[in-house]
Formats: C-alpha cells, structure tokens, sequence
C-alpha cells in the first residue's frame, strides 16, 4: 500500500475498486470507472475538493483534518456514505492518521484488507481480492 494513496479526507484508495481495477489493468466495462487514486491524478479529493474552497485546492491542507472546519458536512457526509455502506469513517481514520501517523495507518489497513487466501488486498466495496478472484464488474 502507497501513502500517496491516502486522499485528504480519509479515503484509502489503495483499497478502491476503481484503483484496483486501475492497477490490475482491468479490461474496462460499461458502468465502471478505473482510477489512478485522487492524489496522484492531482485531483486532491474526489468526494470533497469542489466543496472546501481553495484551501484543498492549492495543497495548503495534506489532509482535511488540517482544516479548522474538520469534520466539516462534506466529510461528514461522505464518511456516514461510508459508514453504512462499508463499515468505514473517514473522520475515524484521519482521526488515526493525526494521532498515529501514516505508517502506521497503512499498516493497520494492511492488516484489515489482507486477503486470507494469498496475502492481496481486498477491496472495500465489493469485498473480492483482486490477485485471486475473477473480477468481471468492480462496483
């Protein structure tokens, strides 16, 4: 797992379908999108970077716990989407990251989306490791 995969407001997209589906080299499908990860595509965030202003936008934030608004209703909004959906709070992981660093939040994420079958990674939202699985759609 990359650190540059970690976007501002939580989102570990080194475990996204859509980056998975990027890395493996996924033949692409109608309906899926296949990403690099927020940050290296220096889109910043893709959940919040149009709603937070400029502070984002010209980097003067890393990640939006940074910011004096945090948790701020975008992120709020997003890490509850999350919640319910996944099981996963941004606002509990840029928690994480503020108090443990990093590291040491990747190596918890690695821990958490290790596939017990060959040691890939599991995707958040679709719940498949794709080193093993056949993976026909990625959402």
């Amino acid at each position: 797992m990359e650190t540059e995969l970690i976007a501002p407001c939580g989102m570990n997209c080194n475990v996204c379908s859509a980056y998975l589906a990027f890395s493996r080299d996924l033949p692409k499908r109608k309906g899926n999108v296949k990403c690099k990860g927020c940050r290296p595509r220096n889109k910043q965030c893709a959940f919040v970077k149009k709603r937070c202003g400029d502070r984002l936008m010209k980097a003067e934030v890393h990640y939006c716990y940074e910011c004096d608004d945090f948790p701020c209703e975008h992120v709020r909004k997003i890490s509850a989407k999350y919640e319910k959906r996944w099981g996963v709070s941004f606002i509990e992981n840029l928690k994480y990251i503020q108090e443990h660093g990093e590291k040491r939040f990747l190596a918890k994420e690695r821990r958490k989306w290790k596939c017990e079958v060959c040691g890939g990674t599991v995707c958040i939202h679709n719940k498949k490791c794709y080193d093993h699985e056949h993976v026909e759609t990625w959402k």
